[in-house]
């Protein structure tokens, strides 16, 4: 059997740490690992990616930039999961349970925009509510994403694991108060909301785990819906999906956990609330659905192989 040739430019990142973790002991693909006293080298990179199957970039935005642009060989294709791509027409955007229609693009595409973590949380809750005119896309969204800190990657990843680390990393950190978090184009062009959510990430003192929360004033959604009957929407929408779910309505615990789903590729949809007043909170692991583990679940969709391969 032809094993598939992997390539993971960015290899000693978080993600691209992650990603290795999930498909490192495959037997279906060859992982290409370039020596780690050649990674910064533009030559020896080209050489890598124009051999590869598939490409992962796990690098900042002007990198991965630079990586698309060393690619000569017109069979290679790409899951991209920096910022740099997610808004681009011509690149197709990894989430796959949008709608039957994204996962065939992803199926047939070469260039895929992986998802940004907080993006996915906001997406999934939000993007199904406009679809179905549940919300109107003029509604003036706000949403909170709660996140580990090792979505900041290996320097936020030091900075809370030092010996002697400021007190006030005990405590969570608001931050993004520019209001211009740098998903936040991705969230408005994937949902059609008309408007950009007024967005705010806080990041806390565990290592890995997720809760993105939308809240709504049910009397400006049109029928006046209850949050049962927006929970049970939600429920029908993702039916048939293997990651994400949606808990029945009053079902839930007393308190939601945002490191509930850690170390899987889950996505858990909770909605509370009652007839005047709605919150739908997505759960999922900001290194798995959140990154690496949806990179993962691309390329198996790319490969034409059950999407919880390795996963």
């Amino acid at each position: 059997m032809m094993k598939t040739k992997v390539y993971i430019d960015g290899q000693s990142g978080t993600t691209g740490l992650q990603i290795y973790d999930r498909i490192g002991s495959r037997e279906d693909l060859e992982l290409l690992r370039i020596p780690e006293d050649k990674r910064h080298d533009l030559e020896e990179r080209k050489k890598y990616i124009n051999s590869a199957d598939i490409v992962f970039l796990c690098l900042p935005d002007d990198g991965a930039r630079e990586a698309v642009s060393l690619i000569d060989n017109d069979n290679v294709r790409v899951i991209d999961a920096s910022t740099a791509h997610r808004t681009n027409d011509d690149w197709v955007y990894g989430y796959p349970e949008l709608s039957k229609e994204q996962r065939e693009k992803i199926s047939n595409g070469k260039r895929i925009a992986n998802p940004g973590c907080h993006a996915t949380g906001l997406i999934s809750v939000t993007a199904p509510l406009v679809r179905m005119g549940i919300l109107p896309k003029d509604y003036p969204l706000t949403c909170y994403s709660l996140t580990g800190y090792s979505g900041g990657g290996k320097s936020m990843i030091k900075d809370y694991e030092a010996e002697n680390r400021p007190e006030v990393l005990s405590s969570p950190g608001i931050y993004g108060l520019t209001l211009k978090h740098k998903h936040i184009p991705e969230m408005q062009k994937v949902t059609g909301l008309t408007y950009a959510p007024v967005f705010m990430p806080v990041v806390d003192d565990y290592y890995k785990g997720m809760a993105t929360t939308i809240m709504l004033q049910n009397r400006l959604l049109p029928g006046n819906p209850s949050a049962k009957d927006i929970c049970e929407k939600l429920a029908e929408y993702y039916k048939d999906e293997h990651f994400v779910s949606v808990v029945p309505f009053g079902e839930n615990d007393s308190k939601l956990y945002a490191n509930k789903l850690a170390g899987t590729n889950r996505l858990e949809i909770v909605v509370c609330g009652y007839e005047d007043q709605t919150s739908v909170t997505a759960l999922f692991d900001n290194l798995g659905k959140g990154a690496s583990g949806a990179a993962v679940q691309n390329m198996n969709i790319m490969l034409g192989l059950p999407e919880d391969t390795g996963l």
